[in-house]
């Protein structure tokens, strides 16, 4: 297993784990959502790694790429993820995006069709103009650990019990400088007003590569309705007292549905 981050902006930090067994085929790609970084894999890594290699990068202005040269919405996210694929020497691998990374995700599919193995979709951005812009912006200029708690509760299912570290770390990392102010221009380019842009759905769908998209009925984010109407093609999951956070609240399921997606049983 590495840990590695570009001397030069080559290609963005990321997290390499590498399979505990013979894995020849394609990598699992994983993108975070909004004010996360690489790290929030982690279980999901774990759980990949008895059949798959996985790498979780840093989107351009979280984590290690806080000073990524450009900062910017999906599409300047996606770009750089491109970039990072062919630097690394990666023609084909399988995405997965949470939230942001969701879209993120898809771009780089929609724009890279031959790279694209897979789609695994978590609660993705735009699938529908809704979105909790109030909650997203107060997270985004959050630097104290007890408010980063309370707003860090409303991403998950009222049942789930938030770690105490989760909103400790997140402040911690959101106290560096620079990183409250980048996260927030972030926000002012993914947030029209009120509303988020939305993807070409059936665009989407029409890619010769299989798609799930999974969501949580608890979702405070993203409502789970922008999961009804997708394309029949499109495999969607919903899950029962599931916030926002799928991949943190049941990683045995999203770990599950990642590795069906990438051929693997």
């Amino acid at each position: 297993m590495t840990d590695l981050r570009a001397a030069a902006p080559t290609h963005l930090p990321f997290r390499d784990q590498e399979a505990n067994g013979n894995d020849t085929g394609a990598p699992v790609v994983l993108l975070h959502g909004f004010g996360g970084d690489r790290q929030t894999w982690l279980n999901i890594q774990t759980g990949l790694a008895p059949k798959k290699r996985s790498i979780a990068f840093d989107l351009p202005g979280h984590g290690e790429a806080l000073d990524w040269p450009r900062i910017g919405n999906a599409g300047v996210a996606a770009k750089a993820v491109s970039q990072s694929l062919e630097a690394l020497g990666l023609t084909r691998v399988h995405l997965v995006g949470h939230s942001m990374g969701g879209a993120v995700a898809a771009l780089v599919a929609l724009r890279t069709p031959d790279i694209a193995a897979s789609l695994t979709l978590l609660a993705p951005g735009g699938f529908g103009p809704e979105i909790n812009h109030r909650l997203l912006r107060r997270y985004a200029a959050a630097t104290d650990a007890a408010e980063m708690e309370t707003l860090l509760e409303q991403f998950f299912g009222w049942e789930f019990k938030l770690p105490k570290f989760l909103a400790k770390t997140a402040a911690e990392s959101r106290a560096r400088p620079g990183a409250a102010a980048t996260l927030q221009a972030v926000a002012d380019e993914i947030i029209d007003v009120n509303v988020q842009k939305t993807l070409p759905r059936d665009e989407l769908a029409a890619l010769p590569l299989p798609i799930k998209v999974i969501w949580g009925t608890q979702d405070r984010v993203l409502p789970t309705r922008q999961a009804h109407k997708l394309p029949g093609i499109v495999a969607t999951h919903i899950f029962e007292r599931v916030g926002h956070m799928a991949h943190l609240e049941i990683p045995k399921e999203v770990t599950r549905l990642i590795l069906q997606n990438s051929g693997v049983r």
